[in-house]
């Protein structure tokens, strides 16, 4: 059983949910993009979910959308022109770990279909008298 709940609302009550509750920017409309420092995604008001508890209590929180991802306002900024520089450079330096593990893995594979075994080149030693 799920101790918390995404709800509905409208936009209006939407903006004004975000307003509330995110005391670390101001949002003006629901299609404003923030950089999630947690998960490093993109995220816009429309997209984060507000959830309350289960347990009868109506305090509504503010989370990220991103799967696996319970980030909350205070680790969300604006993607600023420095913010979208960083993410750029971390995916960059991501793809090409990712190149390079895969140029690995293919040198391996080669290797092991093009090598021969290698075999004895003199005969093998006789135990005990012979």
């Amino acid at each position: 059983m799920a101790l918390v709940s995404s709800i509905k609302l409208s936009d209006a009550e939407r903006l004004d949910v975000l307003r509330r509750l995110d005391h670390f920017w101001e949002w003006h409309f629901l299609d404003e993009k923030r950089y999630c420092l947690f998960c490093g995604e993109i995220i816009t008001g429309r997209e984060i979910q507000m959830i309350k508890s289960t347990r009868g209590g109506t305090a509504l929180r503010l989370i990220c959308p991103t799967e696996h991802c319970n980030s909350v306002p205070m680790e969300w900024v604006p993607p600023t022109e420095e913010v979208l520089i960083k993410m750029a450079m971390v995916d960059a330096e991501r793809r090409w770990f990712c190149l390079v593990r895969r140029a690995g893995r293919a040198m391996q594979s080669y290797q092991r279909t093009t090598s021969k075994p290698m075999g004895r080149t003199r005969p093998k030693p006789t135990l005990g008298p012979g």
